[in-house]
């Protein structure tokens, strides 16, 4: 792996990171102006960075050889492609939004599996982005570089997520769930420690290759944006738990109508979550993760074999709740656990993908961590 200085030939001014997430649960409901409750993982993107004078950033990954230089003043979405269009996305949108950000030299180091559905893509633009604010030291409120790096990912790169991401990378911190009303653009710290509880949450990555992401989930959206407009409503948080049965009688489409049910229940779901967790009774959450995934699985259909098998052989070994987390079709699922049955747990999910000649799992810590932030 080569040093900072052996690629770019000085010596960096600081050290940036930004964290990967996690979604304990709330699952499709950010654009459907809900809540969700994600923390951050000790997983990380950082960002290496000195300023340059010449107006021109320069990227490097200690993954790939090579350097990819682009000028500021030339940046337009679309200019800059593949793994780079994140970084220079970041800076696009911080000077589209008047800040005053130098050419850089940044090299990137990750320890956060891409693809897992962990939010690399996220959490790199959210460490470039306060790279490049922390070389001139500016001081921008942490949700507004979440909704810069939203916009950047929507506009530059080209990609409609929502803002879960971009705020968990940003605004977590140690010990605590995010919990975050999309409606109201609120948050609240959530007490979320389930070591001191003798507990474990685990992460696990099913190794499954992400299918027909793209349009499935354009497809779960357009379902819901349908539904929302038969039913007269802004959004489907509009749809009270309470009248939920009167919302689905109102609905001709049976499709449509299992995705209301989704999201109307995880929604729900969220709040009771958050309760217990205020409570300090964390281990009443499990069955409301398993309730998830069940809901994942038959109303909104977004969860393939891999994750499904997780899941069962996790709850079968004891766990006190799995699910699936993030966008589906693939990624990882996540399992409540005592502590003390982390490794026969990892191991019955192996067992059953042998069983099922899946390609084998991988799993990792998922101790609740603090938002983005400077190293050095």
């Amino acid at each position: 792996m080569s040093t900072f200085a052996e690629v770019f030939g000085t010596e960096p001014d600081g050290v940036w990171r930004a964290p990967g997430r996690v979604n304990l649960i709330g699952e499709h409901t950010d654009y459907n102006d809900g809540l969700v409750l994600p923390i951050a993982l000790p997983n990380q993107i950082q960002v290496t960075a000195s300023a340059r004078t010449d107006g021109v950033i320069a990227v490097a990954s200690s993954g790939q050889s090579g350097v990819i230089e682009f000028p500021l003043a030339d940046l337009s979405p679309g200019s800059v492609k593949d793994w780079a269009a994140y970084p220079a996305g970041a800076a696009w949108v911080l000077r589209e939004a008047g800040y005053d950000i130098g050419g850089a030299n940044l090299l990137v180091d990750s320890d956060l599996p891409s693809g897992a559905g962990l939010s690399s893509s996220a959490a790199l633009l959210c460490a470039t982005a306060v790279a490049l604010l922390g070389l001139h030291d500016i001081k921008v409120d942490p949700a507004e570089v979440a909704r810069l790096a939203q916009r950047a990912e929507n506009q530059y790169v080209g990609a409609p997520v929502g803002l879960m991401d971009q705020m968990a990378s940003m605004c977590c911190t140690a010990g605590h769930a995010l919990y975050f009303d999309i409606r109201a653009m609120s948050t609240d710290q959530i007490p979320f420690d389930p070591e001191a509880e003798g507990l474990s949450l685990l992460v696990v990555d099913v190794k499954a290759p992400h299918r027909h992401v793209d349009g499935e989930y354009a497809a779960r959206r357009k379902s819901c944006e349908q539904a929302a407009a038969e039913l007269g409503v802004p959004a489907l948080r509009s749809v009270a738990y309470e009248d939920l049965d009167d919302a689905l009688a109102r609905l001709s489409d049976d499709v449509v109508r299992r995705r209301v049910r989704h999201v109307v229940t995880e929604i729900r779901r969220v709040e009771e979550a958050v309760a217990l967790m205020r409570s300090g009774r964390l281990r009443e959450v499990g069955p409301l993760f398993t309730a998830s995934h069940a809901s994942l699985r038959d109303d909104f259909e977004i969860t393939v074999p891999e994750l499904d098998v997780a899941v069962d052989a996790a709850l079968a070994a004891g766990a006190l709740g799995a699910r699936m987390t993030g966008g589906g079709f693939g990624g990882c699922i996540i399992a409540l656990v005592e502590t003390s049955a982390t490794a026969s747990t990892l191991a019955a999910i192996t067992k059953a993908f042998a069983a099922h000649s899946f390609t084998p799992p991988a799993s990792l810590s998922a101790t609740p961590s603090p938002g983005a932030s400077r190293v050095s």
